[in-house]
């Protein structure tokens, strides 16, 4: 699948900006981690634009993303990146066997973070985030509650990859499409 044809279906199923934006910053995280480990750029991009395209319409953990796997496969996805796509929500149980399973996973729940913390910056912009900012607000537990902090750590380490590096990494992606996610 190629990722003009996985945007056709972001933009069936996707109405909802932030989630849009959301999409656009796991698949520029995910585009980084191709590069870095030498694999397919494409693939990569993909499985970020389309591990939660069917949130707005399975918002339960009961449906996402089991039910959106059904749709995918119908519009001719392969299963192997079905499964890649199931495997990023730990609730399916879908094991995490190849790299890009790990990578989708480790730059899902960190994006959040990342936005959280640009939008308390008096700037609201991406480009006066930086490392040392995402670590002091890592430290206060009360600030993005809903970001899980254990989640992320555990899903760096199994990627391969040192937790701080690897917000660096999403936070330079991420900061390459600022204009994209609109910060």
């Amino acid at each position: 699948m190629t990722r003009q044809e996985a945007l056709e279906i972001v933009k069936q199923y996707v109405k909802n900006i932030n989630l849009r934006r959301h999409m656009f910053a796991v698949e520029a995280a995910m585009a980084a981690y191709a590069e870095k480990f030498g694999e397919d750029e494409q693939r990569y991009r993909v499985a970020g634009l389309l591990h939660d395209f069917d949130w707005e319409i399975h918002p339960t953990l009961k449906e996402h993303p089991q039910e959106g796997a059904k749709i995918l496969r119908e519009k001719g996805v392969d299963e192997e990146m079905i499964q890649t796509i199931l495997s990023h929500a730990d609730h399916t149980g879908i094991a995490r066997t190849k790299r890009i399973d790990k990578a989708l996973a480790a730059c899902d729940e960190i994006t959040g973070l990342i936005v959280a913390v640009t939008l308390v910056r008096p700037s609201k912009k991406l480009s006066d985030v930086t490392l040392e900012s995402v670590q002091k607000k890592w430290k206060t537990k009360e600030f993005a509650r809903g970001v899980n902090r254990e989640d992320i750590e555990k899903s760096a380490a199994d990627l391969g990859v040192d937790v701080w590096d690897h917000v660096q990494t999403v936070l330079d992606a991420m900061k390459s499409i600022a204009g994209e996610i609109g910060l």
